[in-house]
């Protein structure tokens, strides 16, 4: 059954292996674009953009950490201050991956609020638009530059 995510329709498929994939439906989400008018499509552009850079630091962030794994599984690290840096390596590529997690949530809500609430680039606190300069810098950016300098100054998300 296709599950919704912000993206786009994904749709599980086994691989015959046992693990599960899932698949972006690339016709699915040609329609979608295909509503757009040319400033939303431009938006989707920059967050598939943001989105596919996100992916590749996680990708590389995992590929790190497996290395990390595999070695230390090797034996290849015998010197105790190297398996504490390598250990701390792991450690810091587990977490980037997490925060990354964590933008990649970020990115999907905005091109939801894009395609099907139609509030992408309105701040969630004020109701009044985003700059487009944040929307550039940040394009999964939930709140103005004034509202989130208030929620920084309250300690508040970094990440929106």
């Amino acid at each position: 059954m296709p599950q919704r995510r912000g993206v786009g329709f994904l749709e599980n498929s086994d691989d015959g292996k046992g693990s599960c994939l899932i698949m972006p439906r690339a016709a699915k989400i040609k329609s979608i674009t295909a509503k757009l008018t040319p400033e939303q499509k431009k938006h989707y552009d920059n967050l598939m953009a943001a989105r596919d850079a996100v992916m590749g630091r996680v990708k590389a962030y995992a590929e790190d950490a497996l290395d990390c794994s595999n070695a230390d599984k090797r034996g290849v690290t015998t010197h105790m201050a190297d398996m504490g840096s390598d250990s701390s390596r792991h450690e810091m590529g587990l977490q980037l991956m997490s925060e990354e997690g964590d933008v990649l949530e970020l990115i999907e809500e905005a091109i939801q609020r894009l395609v099907e609430n139609n509030n992408y680039g309105i701040c969630q606190d004020c109701g009044q638009p985003i700059p487009p300069a944040r929307l550039e810098v940040r394009p999964y950016a939930v709140y103005c530059t004034k509202c989130k300098s208030i929620r920084e100054k309250d300690g508040g998300n970094r990440l929106r």
